[in-house]
């Protein structure tokens, strides 16, 4: 059985908290979820953060997880081959969007799952999971069967996660170091894969779109969580975000106003047969620019 975790570690100072934006009540599904899924109940939550910094069986608090940080896939299209996006790419600030309690309170993960139909034996990713905000919420509910690929290209913020699945025991997920053009995910495993706000900071969108594409289970879904601002304000338009994905062939499946200022799209990937070369995928947009901040 995979249990829910032990909160994070703190994360050191010169690893900055992003600001949370505003604090919306919860709505009643995500009450119904977060009651079902009992993720946020007080007995989850029994220990300390304290615990998560305390030195592992067999090691010390000063050993890093970054010794055994690996790709979990080999080297897929090159980021020359892909043009740059038209517009500004933000800067990566932070291992988490904001505190996981205040996440919990607003009830950001129930919103997303319930979209996203997260079932049992599922195989999901969290592109640029940080310390492991989504990554311990998704582990109970894919289950023992499932596995949850928690992936980020910042070493500094898969060590803490790589601390965390240690000190949890959580067999069914595996930390995964990627390029900033290649999620360097496993060929043809994903059912999901989770981008929770950080499209806004990938700083080359079509080679992430197109290799992640490799990664995904005939029928993956995409599912996208951001806000509805300029890309230099940590945020993406909508209409912005469709036409990047649909420039690789990924095709809406639907758009969710989750509440004022944000959205959930979710997207199916192309299979590797209807996929556009990077070379069409260069013409296309030199035809049709996607442009927009």
């Amino acid at each position: 059985m995979v249990a829910y975790d032990r909160p994070s570690p703190p994360v050191p100072d010169r690893l900055r908290m992003r600001p949370f934006p505003r604090s919306r009540p919860l709505r009643p599904l995500a009450l119904t979820l977060l009651a079902l899924a009992a993720w946020g109940s007080s007995s989850a939550l029994a220990c300390s953060a304290l615990a998560d910094t305390l030195p592992a069986r067999g090691g010390t608090a000063t050993t890093s997880a970054q010794d055994t940080l690996k790709p979990a896939a080999p080297p897929g299209e090159p980021a020359t081959s892909f043009p740059r996006p038209e517009r500004p790419v933000s800067d990566i600030v932070a291992p988490r969007w904001t505190g996981e309690r205040e996440r919990d309170e607003d009830g950001e993960f129930a919103r997303v799952v319930a979209l996203a139909l997260v079932r049992d034996g599922m195989q999901v990713a969290d592109i640029g999971a940080g310390d492991g905000y989504y990554v311990a919420r998704l582990a109970p509910l894919v289950g023992p069967g499932g596995r949850v690929y928690g992936q980020d290209v910042v070493p500094e913020y898969l060590d803490l996660l790589a601390t965390r699945v240690r000190r949890n025991a959580w067999d069914n997920v595996q930390v995964v170091l990627g390029d900033p053009h290649d999620p360097r995910l496993p060929e043809g495993t994903l059912d999901l894969a989770f981008m929770i706000h950080m499209y806004h900071e990938i700083e080359q969108p079509f080679g992430v779109l197109w290799n992640l594409a490799t990664a995904m289970k005939p029928g993956g879904r995409l599912v996208i969580l951001d806000l509805d601002r300029r890309t230099d304000s940590h945020g993406t338009p909508p209409a912005l975000l469709r036409c990047e994905l649909e420039a690789v062939g990924y095709r809406m499946a639907g758009l969710t106003r989750t509440a004022p200022g944000e959205y959930v799209a979710i997207f199916r990937a192309p299979t590797r047969e209807a996929r556009p070369t990077p070379a069409a995928i260069r013409a296309r947009l030199a035809a049709t620019p996607c442009r927009g901040s």
